[in-house]
């Protein structure tokens, strides 16, 4: 791990891209794909889920291309085909040939998209939060992909991810600011997801006869007071596929992760050893 910053860690050539990820553990391999907030990067996102992941599994989590500390090429146009290519470019690069798949928000529409496509690469998939069904955006989310750079904004969308509003304090908001500003975050951020966005929803919808044939055991898992990704994309998850469980949160928004940690790291790690 880089003596830097704890976000920047190994680099490997995935499909093409020079990636920044984090591969903690051993066993069977478990992929984690991040959100899509403004700064974010897979250490942030995950890193309070990477060392008990770790207790028993490989756990992989990578920058995606156009965030973090992934290299970003030059004219790429991103999209839901570039993304799972640069996943399955990762996983190739590692030789690995199948793994189990976390996927949160805007992940999860990856995470899906890449089971759908790549089935045999997949083993057991947790969806959290998750984009990947059609669905109306939320004024949050849009706020969310519209983010103008400002430490008041990020403070404000601290407290849309967030339902327990004391874990966001002032010193968390102006972590989350920097990073967003760090040189290139906010360039490829803007030119992912230009207003008009439902447009972006849709675009990272996969379709539902694609989803109803997916026959990987699934967890999908959502705070009930999410006003970023409505709960309803995981009652339709659950319904749509056949192997599904669903767990809810109650008392939790966007951040299960991190807002129920201990259970939601008990519950996969639980999910992925059955």
């Amino acid at each position: 791990m880089s003596a830097t910053s704890p976000e920047i860690d190994q680099r490997i050539v995935a499909g093409g891209i020079e990636t920044n990820y984090h591969d903690v553990g051993s066993g069977a391999p478990v992929l984690l794909i991040h959100g899509s907030g403004p700064g974010v990067t897979a250490w942030a996102n995950w890193r309070l889920v990477l060392p008990e992941l770790a207790k028993t599994c490989r756990a992989i989590a990578p920058d995606m291309v156009g965030f973090g500390y992934t290299e970003r090429p030059a004219g790429i146009e991103y999209g839901v085909d570039g993304w799972v290519a640069h996943a399955i470019g990762l996983l190739d690069a590692l030789g690995i040939e199948q793994t189990d798949l976390i996927g949160n928000s805007f992940g999860g529409a990856i995470a899906l998209a890449l089971a759908i496509r790549h089935p045999q690469r997949v083993r057991k998939l947790v969806l959290m939060g998750s984009v990947g069904v059609p669905f109306d955006i939320t004024r949050e989310l849009d706020a969310v992909w519209g983010y103008e750079p400002s430490l008041a904004a990020m403070r404000g969308l601290l407290d849309i991810f967030a339902h327990d509003r004391s874990l966001v304090n002032d010193e968390l908001a102006e972590l989350r600011y920097q990073a967003s500003i760090r040189p290139g975050f906010q360039e490829s951020f803007s030119a992912m997801f230009p207003a008009p966005r439902q447009r972006w929803v849709d675009a990272m919808a996969s379709a539902e006869a694609d989803i109803r044939a997916i026959r990987h055991k699934t967890l999908v898992i959502h705070g009930r007071d999410d006003r970023v990704i409505p709960l309803s994309n995981s009652l339709t998850l659950n319904r749509w596929i056949d192997d599904s469980q669903l767990h809810v949160f109650g008392r939790c928004g966007h951040w299960v992760q991190i807002e129920h940690n201990r259970e939601f790291n008990q519950l996969v790690s639980n999910f992925l050893a059955e």
